[in-house]
């Protein structure tokens, strides 16, 4: 419906406003609007911002006039608490700004009393009504302004001094007129915690933590063994510590090592393959511990800084008892059995996936219970194994219901799939996305794929995993440490939220076959103990870099932003150079990292407005926050040996 004024193309507005937008406590966050009217009588809008759960109107933030060519409007709100608050752009016609802008032009063209006595004796009308408006102390003001304006005695300068004074214009801006008041179409935006947006994961296997024996075999860890390497990974300043399933595991059709089909004795199985006569996915694989071990783990993480995040994979092995109690809940083929996983040629023997169309309500029902049940024992963060697969309406659903009782926890979607799918995932609400910035390595290619991730920004957050149990990448499996720090480098500094599987930091690279991505000896099949400390002594360990992109990460948090990513240019395609802004601190970072782990590179790196704080010519003075020398940039020639550093940061305090 088109109003007595137009209020068009509103942003944020997931898929036309049928998904809320979303944003953390505390982000700075844009609202825009197209807003025009006929003829040329001037107008003005405001943002209506409050929280859904208020009965009270709300702010009403005033908008400015970003691009008076394309009539677009903006305004910044800035959420103070989590949960769903709503916006509406109001938009009315502005009598005083006409008034002042056609008495000035008509002032410069020479025009004289005589020409203007309407618009004098509209400018005093107009006073008067801002006068019964306005506060008692500023109504003599605007009187007097008035009377002046029908003082045909007076020159005309006189006349129209007071009128058009900056005081006077601030006094009208406080109770200003709403002339054809139109308002606007109320749109959402969930808000959670920073969390959301922002932080570093450490994905950890339990059971490998247990070391070797005496004869130099694994031994199985525990939820103790476990706990044991909590404060490395906190020392390396994470945020989350996220676990692969820790649920028992079945039996039939187990894998043994590297994919095996058949598992020997004492061969651990696959932890994607849940359940075995043990329990299910509300159970703990025993050889873990007990879930009071669980517990006991979960409060040492907490008391460290750090939030667990369980896997959530909703699929069972051939012996777990949903398969006994409800054969409804999976596929049935023609010869009778039920169906296992496959994506062809690929075939997942020792896992069934569910059937979400026989017994929605119940299979819905119990999955809510399973997820209740862990948010029960202290788990905040859920990582959700292939959501790609299961309906996008059962997601919508369970993470609706999830919120309404536990606003804080957050779901992470491992969605490699299509655009399409990953970014529907995330409308439906998912707090964060896997992405495919494991496969980006070119320069062109990063820059065109972060820019599309912040044009998607108001729904889509994303989480750049260096690597995954699942995912060695050709550019790691030379096991170059350069290439390691520079993918690490780029991770921390591109992306607000970053990750990557234990081992990364001991630069494991070994793929299971020449054009493969898997690991060989993959700890998804097998115990894969490591002696970190051993690694730190002989100095191959990343843990030292590692620690100093989260450390940089928690002191600037520009880095912990993605909207106002600007990408600078360098002369040098071996070179990528990129800053983000702060607008609440000032807060500025400007990175250069090499994409060549094995060569010296150098380019010139030329800065643009409108990168804050840049002087008027083309300057900054920064701090190198590697060296810790102060450094002026411009036109700057920069020059990276992956042999010293794989980057070069520089911060200042930059005001847009």
């Amino acid at each position: 419906m088109i109003g007595r004024l137009v209020i068009d193309d509103v942003s944020p507005a997931v898929s036309g406003g049928r998904y809320p937008a979303r944003a953390v406590v505390g982000e700075h966050i844009p609202i825009e609007a197209t807003v025009w009217r006929e003829g040329h009588d001037a107008l003005a809008a405001s943002v209506i911002w409050r929280r859904a759960d208020e009965e009270a109107p709300g702010a009403a933030l005033p908008m400015s006039l970003a691009d008076a060519g394309l009539d677009r409007w903006k305004a910044t709100v800035i959420p103070d608490g989590p949960g769903l608050w709503t916006y509406r752009v109001d938009a009315w016609s502005d009598p005083w700004a006409s008034w002042r802008r056609a008495v000035s032009a008509k002032l410069d063209d020479g025009q004289g009393a005589e020409a203007l006595a309407n618009d004098l004796e509209t400018g005093a009308r107009l006073l008067e009504r801002y006068a019964r408006r306005a506060d008692p102390g500023h109504r003599p003001r605007l009187l007097r302004a008035a009377g002046r304006l029908r003082d045909d005695r007076a020159p005309l300068a006189q006349r129209v001094s007071d009128a058009l004074h900056e005081e006077t214009a601030e006094i009208v801006a406080r109770s200003p007129l709403r002339d054809l008041l139109t308002r606007g179409v109320p749109h959402q935006i969930w808000v959670d915690r920073p969390l959301a947006l922002a932080g570093a994961w450490y994905e950890l296997f339990p059971r490998s933590t247990g070391g070797r024996n005496a004869a130099g075999n694994p031994v199985h860890g525990t939820f103790a063994t476990a706990a044991a390497d909590l404060p490395r990974i906190a020392d390396m300043g994470f945020d989350v510590v996220y676990l692969p399933p820790i649920h028992p595991i079945g039996r039939t059709h187990r894998k043994g090592p590297n994919n095996a089909l058949t598992a020997g004795v004492g061969d651990v199985g696959s932890p994607w393959a849940i359940g075995s006569e043990e329990g299910g996915h509300d159970a703990v694989h025993p050889d873990l511990g007990t879930i009071e071990d669980f517990d006991a783990f979960v409060a040492r993480a907490r008391s460290l800084g750090l939030e667990v995040a369980l896997d959530l994979a909703f699929q069972c092995s051939p012996d777990h008892p949903w398969v006994r109690e409800h054969p409804e809940w999976f596929t049935t083929r023609p010869d009778g059995t039920i169906a296992f996983a496959e994506n062809p040629p690929k075939a997942y023997q020792d896992i069934y996936p569910l059937n979400f169309d026989n017994d929605p309500a119940g299979l819905y029902a119990e999955l809510l219970r399973v997820v209740l049940f862990w948010v029960g024992h202290g788990v905040t963060v859920f990582r959700v194994d292939n959501p790609h697969t299961k309906p996008v309406d059962f997601w919508h659903w369970l993470i609706g219901q999830v919120k309404e009782r536990h606003p804080d926890v957050l779901f992470l979607a491992e969605a490699f799939t299509r655009p399409a799918v990953l970014q529907g995932l995330a409308k439906a609400g998912f707090t964060q996305s896997y992405t495919y910035f494991t496969w980006r390595t070119a320069k062109q290619e990063l820059t065109d794929y972060l820019t599309e991730l912040v044009g998607t920004v108001d729904f889509l957050h994303p989480n750049f995993f260096v690597t995954t149990p699942d995912i060695l990448p050709e550019h790691l499996q030379q096991g170059s440490p350069a290439a390691f720090a520079l993918r690490a480098a780029l991770a921390a500094l591109l992306s607000p939220a970053w990750g990557l599987y234990s081992g990364y930091e001991l630069y494991e690279h070994r793929a299971l076959h020449q054009g493969s991505e898997e690991y060989l000896d993959s700890e998804k099949y097998e115990l894969r103990p490591r002696d970190w400390a051993r690694a730190s002594a002989e100095g191959r360990s990343l843990q030292p870099w590692i620690t100093r992109l989260n450390g940089l990460r928690r002191e600037h948090p520009a880095l912990r932003r993605l909207r106002g990513l600007r990408f600078h240019t360098v002369d040098n395609d071996a070179l990528i150079a990129f800053s983000k802004h702060d607008p609440a601190t000032g807060d500025t970072v400007l990175c250069v990292v090499t994409l060549d782990p094995e060569q010296v590179e150098e380019g010139v790196l030329t800065l643009e407005p409108p990168l804050p704080g840049l002087e008027p010519d083309g300057t900054v003075s920064a701090h190198d926050a590697l060296s810790g020398e102060p450094v002026t940039l411009g036109d700057s020639t920069l020059k990276i040996d992956p042999a010293e550093s794989v980057a070069r940061i520089f911060t200042w305090n930059g005001h847009e």
